[in-house]
C-alpha cells in the first residue's frame, strides 16, 4: 500500500500526522524515537545509506531479498544497508528481538501489523472509489480499524510487560497517546458515526422504471411470511437454482443515486460523516506509522529464522565488542546457502572457528568446491548480521563490531578503466589498505589468480604483511599453502575431504596445517591426471593398438 501522506521528520519518508496543527501532535513526553534506533541522529541518517559494497560478494543481497519478500510496501531493505556502530545500539535491537521471540509478545504485535495493513487497504479504497459516499465510508472503516489496533496493542503491552527498552518506551508513548484528547476524540467520533449510520432506514418504491426513496415508516418485513406461506408446497430439498452475480465493491450509478437520496433524507448523519472525514483526514500519528513500518524489520527476520530453525539449525545472539578481536562461532553456517538448501530439503553443513591471542587472519586452503568461499562468506555474514542487531547462525558467537567490511572477490574486467585484471585487483586492494582501520574486516577470495605462481606468492605476502601491521581481522581463501604459516597472526583452515574417497567433499573447514594434498588431488581431477583417469586412457590406447 502507498505510505500515508505528510513528511516524517525522522526518516525523510511520508507518514501521516495526527492533526494538521503542529502543536497538537506532541502527546509523548517519553524519549521514544524509534523501535530500531536508540538515538534520534541514527534514525535520521539511515535512509541515506547506499548499498554496501560487500553485499553481493557475501550474498547478503540474497539474504535480504529472502527476508523482505512479500513486504515491498514497507521498503525494508534500507534498514539492512545501515549496520550499527555502537554496541549499545546493537543491544537495543537484541532486546527487542528477544521480547518478540516470546509468543505472548509476538502475537499482539502481529495482530497490530495485520490491522494496520487492513487500515491501509481501507485508505486505498477511500482514494480509489469513484463515488463520494463510498470514499467516506472506506475512510471511516480505516479510522475505526486504526483506533481498534492502537487500543488493543496498548492493552496488550500493558498486560504482558515487555523487557526491552524499545518496547517499554513505545508502551509509554501508547499509554499517553491513547489517553490524549486528540485520540479520544477520534475514537468517540468514529464510534458515534458508526452507531448513527446503523440506524439509517429507508424504503424503496419501484414502479415502471422509476425509483422513489422515502423514510422507513416502520413497514413490516414480509420475507418470513412469504417463506411460511410457500413452505407447505415444498416436497423435498431441491438443487439450488440461484445464479451467481458478478461481485463488485464499486457501486453502480443507480445504487449511487439511491444513496445520495438516502443521504438527503438523513442529511444530519451524512453531514456529520463528511465533517468527520475532513476533520480527521490526517488521523494516523506519525510515531504509530513509523512503528508499523519499523517493527516489520523484526517480524521479517524472525519469520525467516523460524523457517531455517525448523531444519534443526540454531541461531544465537552474539556477544559483540568494538575492541576485542578474539572472535569465535560454534556450529555456524552460510545463511544464504542454508535458505536454499532448506527449501530443497537438503542438509546444511555447519562449521566452527575461533581466534585467540595474537591470531587475526584465517588462511583457508583446500580443494575446489570444498566450502572455502562459503566459509569466508559465513564469516562476513555473521559480522554484518550481528551489526544489524539480528540473531546470527550458530549456537554461540563472539564477534567484532566492525566499522567496515572490505571484500575482494574476483571481478570481471572493466574495459572503461583501461586496466588489466591484475592491475585492477592491486588498485582495489591498495584502496582497502589505505582506508581500513583497526576495526575493519577484510575478506579475500583467491586473489592474484591472473598472474604466475611466484608473482602471486610475492604479492600475497606483501598484502598479508600490511594486513598484519594494521592488526585487521581477515579471511583469505587461497591456493598458496605457504601463506598458512606466514606469521603468528595467521591460522590455517583447511576444507576437508572424505579420507576414504578424496573426491568426496565434506564441506567441513577445520583448523589444521595446510599440506597441499587435497588441492593436488583437485588439480589432478581437473586435468584428468588421477590414477584411475590415466589408467583408463592407457587401457583404451592399448585396446586400439591391439586392433588389426
Amino acid at each position: 500500500m502507498p505510505p500515508l501522506p505528510v513528511e516524517h521528520p525522522n526518516h525523510g519518508k511520508t507518514f501521516s500526522r495526527a492533526n494538521s496543527e503542529p502543536d497538537r501532535n506532541e502527546v509523548n513526553s517519553a524519549p521514544f524515537y524509534s523501535i530500531l534506533f536508540d538515538d534520534r541522529e541514527s534514525s535520521v541518517q539511515f535512509e541515506l545509506q547506499p548499498i554496501p559494497d560487500c553485499f553481493r560478494d557475501l550474498n547478503l543481497d540474497q539474504i535480504v531479498d529472502t527476508i523482505t519478500a512479500g513486504r515491498d510496501d514497507y521498503n525494508l531493505k534500507a534498514f539492512f544497508y545501515a549496520p550499527l556502530t555502537r554496541v549499545e545500539a546493537v543491544n537495543y535491537r537484541q532486546e527487542i528481538f528477544r521480547d518478540l521471540e516470546n509468543s505472548d509478545m509476538l502475537q499482539p504485535v502481529l495482530s497490530f501489523a495485520e490491522e494496520m495493513r487492513r487500515m491501509r487497504a481501507h485508505l486505498a479504497l477511500s482514494e480509489k472509489r469513484y463515488y463520494k459516499r463510498q470514499r467516506q465510508v472506506a475512510f471511516l472503516d480505516a479510522a475505526e480499524t486504526y483506533c481498534s489496533a492502537v487500543v488493543s496493542l496498548t492493552q496488550n503491552l500493558i498486560a504482558i510487560g515487555p523487557n526491552s527498552r524499545g518496547l517499554q518506551q513505545f508502551r509509554s508513548f501508547l499509554v499517553q497517546y491513547s489517553g490524549s484528547e486528540d485520540f479520544k476524540l477520534l475514537k468517540e467520533e468514529t464510534e458515534k458515526i458508526r452507531t448513527v449510520l446503523a440506524t439509517v432506514r429507508y424504503s424503496l418504491h419501484i414502479r415502471q422504471g422509476r425509483v422513489t426513496v422515502d423514510r422507513d415508516q416502520g413497514s413490516r418485513d414480509y420475507s418470513l411470511e412469504v417463506l411460511e406461506t410457500f413452505e407447505k408446497f415444498r416436497q423435498a430439498d431441491l438443487r439450488s437454482l440461484r445464479l451467481r452475480m458478478p461481485s463488485s465493491n464499486e457501486m453502480n450509478h443507480i445504487e449511487a443515486r439511491i444513496l445520495e437520496l438516502v443521504a438527503k433524507l438523513h442529511s444530519d448523519i451524512f453531514t456529520h460523516l463528511e465533517e468527520f472525514c475532513g476533520q480527521f483526514r490526517n488521523y494516523c500519528h506519525e510515531v504509530i506509522a513509523v512503528f508499523d513500518r519499523e517493527i516489520q524489520f523484526y517480524l521479517s527476520v524472525l519469520q525467516q529464522l523460524e523457517q531455517v530453525r525448523k531444519a534443526g539449525l540454531a541461531f544465537c545472539y552474539p556477544e559483540l565488542s568494538s575492541l576485542s578481536k578474539e572472535v569465535e562461532a560454534l556450529e555456524t553456517f552460510d545463511f544464504a546457502l542454508a535458505n536454499r538448501l532448506v527449501r530443497a530439503r537438503r542438509d546444511v553443513v555447519t562449521n566452527s572457528f575461533y581466534l585467540r591471542g595474537p591470531e587475526r587472519i584465517f588462511v583457508v586452503s583446500g580443494p575446489n568446491q570444498g566450502g572455502k568461499t562459503t566459509f569466508a562468506r559465513t564469516f562476513g555474514q555473521l559480522h554484518y548480521l550481528a551489526a544489524l542487531g539480528c540473531p546470527v547462525p550458530g549456537k554461540s558467537a563472539k564477534l567484532l563490531l566492525f566499522d567496515h567490511i572490505f571484500t575482494h572477490f574476483e571481478k570481471e574486467e572493466n574495459v572503461q578503466n583501461l586496466r588489466g585484471k591484475l592491475e585492477d585487483e592491486l588498485v582495489r586492494i591498495n584502496e582497502t589498505l589505505e582506508t581500513a582501520t583497526a576495526r575493519s574486516i577484510v575478506i579475500m577470495n583467491e586473489s592474484f589468480l591472473s598472474t604466475t605462481l611466484n608473482d602471486a606468492l610475492f604479492l600475497s605476502r606483501e598484502v598479508m604483511k600490511q594486513i598484519a601491521d594494521l592488526n585487521l581481522l581477515c579471511v583469505s581463501v587461497t591456493f598458496l599453502d605457504e601463506l598458512a604459516s606466514f606469521n603468528e597472526a595467521t591460522v590455517s583452515m583447511v576444507s576437508t575431504v572424505d579420507p576414504k574417497d578424496p573426491q568426496e567433499r565434506t564441506f567441513k573447514v577445520v583448523r589444521k596445517p595446510a599440506d597441499g594434498l587435497a588441492y593436488a588431488i583437485a588439480i589432478a581431477e581437473k586435468y584428468q591426471l588421477t590414477y584411475h583417469a590415466v589408467k583408463a586412457r592407457l587401457d583404451a590406447k592399448q585396446g586400439e593398438m591391439r586392433r588389426p
